[in-house]
């Protein structure tokens, strides 16, 4: 009997809710309403009350499953959150990917204007690293000081930025598969495989540790992004929260233009495969939490 199979029932969405109940709160307390002219309608607009909050949930489950600091692992996930907001609502202007459309309401331009959504997103963007240096909450300054570097790495140039810019360079040509997957690690696994490792340096793990959150937050990070191309074909708008279809109107290369839909299909299940490896070679007591946001990753219709 596996370590796993020992321990008690888990249950999944009794652990999801409470986890997302302390994330909701901690951003409705964190992020301002009383920011200069409209920025904190605009920010909270963006954030609050909407998504799966993928990313603040594999912080967390990674910092419990290596022992890690409760209060520094809430603010990473909130400021993971946060960069993510910022990046959709910037994703989501005219000289971007120009959609009206972003968790089932109108986009954060839309609704603010141009100029405003611009300022938020980079309101949001500079909250989050504000977020994980906090003064006399017993969060060490080397704690502090990985997280910061963990975030800005998965945010910027070599990850979810980078990962941008080859996406808005590479519409009506044909990638390679070996082109694609970089495109789609740095522009969605980035930040996902981030959030493992923010959750993760919470804590004292062992390089074993570390190198075994590491592959499962690059096979999960990959797995969503390949389950993403799937859904813009075969979901509607109102079930997946955005525009669907946008991926083939914009001739985006993706996972199915690329492979066709079952064989992306295959290649989700895949990942799954060596996510959960990857935990079974981490040596962690309990990886529950972890195994069970992996399957929500690939078996999610939104």
């Amino acid at each position: 009997m596996t370590a796993v199979q020992a321990l008690a029932p888990f249950d999944f969405p009794a652990w999801s809710a409470g986890r997302l109940a302390q994330v909701e709160a901690a951003l409705d307390r964190w992020v301002p309403s009383d920011a200069p002219a409209g920025l904190g309608e605009a920010m909270r607009y963006a954030v609050l009350d909407g998504g799966k909050r993928l990313r603040p949930l594999l912080v967390l489950a990674a910092a419990e499953a290596v022992g890690g600091h409760a209060q520094a692992a809430l603010r990473a996930a909130c400021a993971v959150e946060l960069i993510h907001a910022y990046s959709l609502v910037h994703d989501d202007m005219p000289c971007m990917d120009d959609d009206v459309l972003r968790r089932g309401k109108p986009t954060v331009h839309v609704r603010f204007g141009q100029a405003r959504a611009l300022l938020a997103g980079d309101a949001l963007q500079a909250l989050a690293f504000e977020l994980l240096a906090p003064e006399g909450e017993g969060v060490g300054e080397p704690v502090q000081a990985a997280l910061c570097r963990l975030l800005a790495r998965a945010a910027g140039a070599q990850g979810m930025a980078g990962g941008q810019a080859i996406d808005l360079a590479s519409v009506g040509q044909a990638l390679a598969e070996d082109e694609l997957r970089r495109m789609h690690r740095l522009k969605t696994g980035a930040l996902l495989q981030a959030s493992v490792m923010m959750g993760a340096a919470s804590g004292q793990p062992s390089a074993r540790v570390l190198q075994a959150l590491q592959r499962y937050g690059a096979a999960v990070g990959l797995a969503f992004q390949v389950v993403d191309d799937i859904l813009d074909v075969t979901a509607d708008s109102q079930t997946l929260g955005k525009t669907a279809g946008k991926d083939a109107q914009q001739d985006k290369p993706t996972y199915v233009s690329l492979l066709g839909l079952e064989p992306s299909r295959a290649h989700a299940r895949e990942l799954l495969a060596e996510a959960l490896a990857a935990l079974d070679a981490s040596g962690l007591a309990d990886t529950r939490a972890l195994r069970a946001l992996a399957r929500m990753v690939v078996e999610r219709e939104n």
